[in-house]
């Protein structure tokens, strides 16, 4: 049975690739726009950004606006078989604007407004900025809503920060009214008793502020959650006037890696797609695994966001960037490969920032397809060519995904809270790196994997990993507790069921509302200074079968078993012969606890053996060499495979599957395959994941 999500756009059903366009920035040189569409169709490039950051190219001054320079753009767009996603310009406000209305430019948490400049500097809740945002956006969409060349919507532009003006602060007190209806329930879920905090006016609470209030771990929390709610509600706000003219039009906002600011899961709702902007760091050491495993889990979070469905990758580099500490080249073969680790990863697009260089200004030196030169004889523009020539090979991959046995729960709103806990190790909880130390022991061993919220259900999984869980809201726990008693698989960790989604702890013991779950109490907590370690020892004859001992280190959680069994016990300290790995029993299944940070090997030990006891399928047989990892596209009849080396070497993979393709080729692959060096192939066989 074929399984394909349909692709974003009617009008071009292939994989999409292209850039990040101003020519706006080159109206004095028009020879530069003719030369473009050369070079775009030279490269392979069939889609373009367009109008990001254009509004005062378009609305020079108050309600005066200039529509023929882009009528021009998208009409040679649309004769030369290249299509656009058309922006809306709110991301940078004009000059005139702030002029004329002051209220639209941000208030700091220092309560200070800013001046003009830079981007996203507007308040999203001040009404002239909202008016004037409805006012170009309806402009926009009944210019170019049914335009040919348009195949969607690219609202703003990496929407995020925050805003501390008087409208803000009132709106902030109305979500809280919404939420807590009367202030008792906000001191209560607040604690606002600590410290004589207690409100008795509405007009007494007011945002974070460092010359104010911060120690309130309930108002930093409401406050993020405010920030996202406002944020998507703005977007909301934007996408009406475009909905209006041409409701069939999709429309996205590009996202940013790993972003902390907002809630994606919940953002992604109001979205027709996901799509993201990968600025990895290549090469920053002499081993890329760590960068590749990382951008890896950015892919499958994104893709995760709407069930699956495909993503674009809205924005890479060409080259290098110009705003990490080192701006790095990609080494010969790494431009291709990060390419097509995205395809590999869910991604129906390859597009960069930038098409061609800035002259002027902060990017000037960023990365781009056409470099100052301004042709064709750069390396760049042959990679660049290279990636659109192997695209015009993978179209029949447009619209499929993977259906994952393995999930990790990645959640923000938890996120913000553990980073506010001023619990045991305030010089740095590591919440994201020990998220990827757990996906990349399924990377490796090229096993799919979800990356979910807490709120996603879990009940088509095998396996549900949630490191440092430490908030879980209500119903997750019960949530978490029916999947493992229907015969599901849990794994989670130290500093896990801690509070509930007020950030109040847990009465009764900890881990909470998992404590039935996980046959576990968590007594205490012992943070390590850096540099300080123990160790675990796998008891004997346990059951997943691990021998050896492991060293661990940060955060060391001494547990009492409640019906757990204990698979390793630590060795030193005052808790040695203490459970450090445990598992419960529960009606058909089991739940996992990890109750120290542990090294890299023991999770690459530890999740072997689950994937090997649970049947958790990986996408090739056989065992993967090192920095070689393997990801799965499929469409239900025809499985399409990504191997990929992350080295600076040659890797040698045994392929036991027979009857794999190379779709490049077209030809039977042999059972050992050469991958050189920064390198990946893509194969096909019948579908069998």
């Amino acid at each position: 049975m074929v399984k394909k999500f349909k692709p974003v756009s009617d009008k071009i059903s292939k994989m999409l690739h292209g850039a990040d366009y101003n020519p706006e920035q080159w109206f004095q040189y028009p020879e530069v726009f003719e030369e473009d569409i050369r070079l775009m169709k030279l490269a392979n490039c069939n889609v373009m950004s367009v109008g990001i950051f254009s509004w005062t190219t378009i609305e020079p001054e108050e309600g005066h606006f200039q529509f023929k320079w882009l009528d021009h753009v998208l009409d040679t767009f649309a004769e030369n078989g290249i299509y656009a996603f058309l922006a809306t310009p709110s991301g940078a406000r004009p000059a005139w604007m702030s002029e004329k209305y002051p209220e639209v430019l941000r208030v700091g948490p220092n309560r200070v407004r800013n001046l003009h400049g830079l981007r996203h500097n507007h308040c999203y809740t001040a009404p002239v900025y909202r008016e004037k945002v409805k006012i170009i956006n309806a402009k926009l969409a009944e210019r170019y809503a049914n335009h040919p060349a348009v195949i969607g919507w690219h609202v703003s532009n990496e929407y995020g920060g925050e805003c501390h003006c008087g409208f803000c602060q009132d709106a902030f007190r109305n979500w809280l009214k919404e939420k807590y209806q009367t202030l008792d329930n906000l001191n209560h879920a607040w604690w606002a008793t600590f410290w004589s905090h207690t409100y008795t006016a509405w007009s007494q609470v007011e945002s974070p502020a460092p010359q104010g209030e911060t120690m309130v771990h309930g108002l930093n929390l409401d406050w993020k959650r405010f920030v996202s709610d406002q944020t998507i509600d703005f977007y909301k706000h934007e996408i009406a006037p475009l909905k209006e003219r041409n409701p069939n039009l999709p429309a996205t906002t590009n996202f940013m890696e790993a972003f902390e600011g907002l809630d994606y899961a919940k953002f992604a709702k109001e979205l027709d797609f996901v799509s993201w902007d990968s600025y990895p760091t290549w090469h920053f050491t002499a081993d890329d695994i760590n960068v590749a495993a990382w951008t890896a889990f950015n892919h499958d979070m994104f893709r995760s966001l709407k069930g699956g469905q495909p993503f674009l990758l809205m924005e890479s580099t060409p080259s290098l960037t110009n705003w990490q500490e080192i701006s790095k080249l990609k080494r010969p073969g790494m431009h291709v490969l990060s390419s097509l680790q995205a395809i590999a990863h869910g991604s129906d697009s390859v597009q960069y920032f930038q098409w061609r260089k800035s002259r002027g200004s902060s990017e000037k030196f960023h990365g781009a397809v056409v470099d100052h030169v301004g042709s064709e004889n750069t390396r760049v523009f042959q990679d660049v060519t290279e990636v659109g020539e192997v695209l015009t090979q993978l179209d029949e991959i447009v619209g499929t995904s993977v259906e994952p046995e393995v999930a990790i729960i990645f959640d923000t709103e938890n996120r913000w809270a553990v980073k506010d806990a001023q619990g045991p190790r305030n010089i740095g909880v590591k919440y994201e790196e020990t998220i990827l130390n757990h996906y990349k022991a399924f990377w490796e061993k090229g096993v799919p994997v979800d990356v979910i919220d807490m709120d996603t259900d879990i009940s088509k999984y095998k396996l549900v990993v949630a490191p440092m869980l430490y908030m879980v809201k209500p119903g997750v726990g019960e949530k978490i507790e029916q999947f493992v008693n229907d015969g599901g698989k849990f794994v989670t960790t130290y500093w896990s069921g801690i509070v509930d989604e007020n950030d109040l702890c847990f009465l009764g013991g900890f881990p909470g509302p998992l404590r039935k779950t996980l046959g576990i109490w968590s007594e205490e907590i012992d943070g390590l200074h850096d540099g300080q370690t123990n160790q675990i020892i796998f008891s004997q004859d346990n059951e997943i079968g691990l021998k050896g001992s492991f060293e661990v280190y940060d955060l060391c959680d001494l547990i009492h078993l409640e019906g757990a069994q204990a698979l390793a016990i630590y060795q030193e300290d005052f808790y040695a012969g203490r459970p450090a790995i445990t598992v419960n029993q529960l009606g058909k299944g089991r739940g996992y606890y990890i109750a120290s940070r542990i090294e890299n090997q023991c999770h690459s030990d530890f999740y072997g053996a689950l994937i090997k006891q649970i049947g958790i399928k990986t996408v090739i047989n056989g065992e993967l060499p090192y920095a070689v990892t393997a990801q799965l596209r499929t469409d239900g009849e025809k499985d399409f495979i990504f191997l990929s080396n992350f080295s600076a070497d040659t890797q040698v993979v045994d392929l036991i599957d027979k009857a794999l393709i190379d779709v490049r080729t077209g030809k039977a692959v042999p059972n050992k395959m050469e991958i050189p060096a920064y390198g990946m192939k893509v194969l096909k066989r019948k579908a069998s994941f």
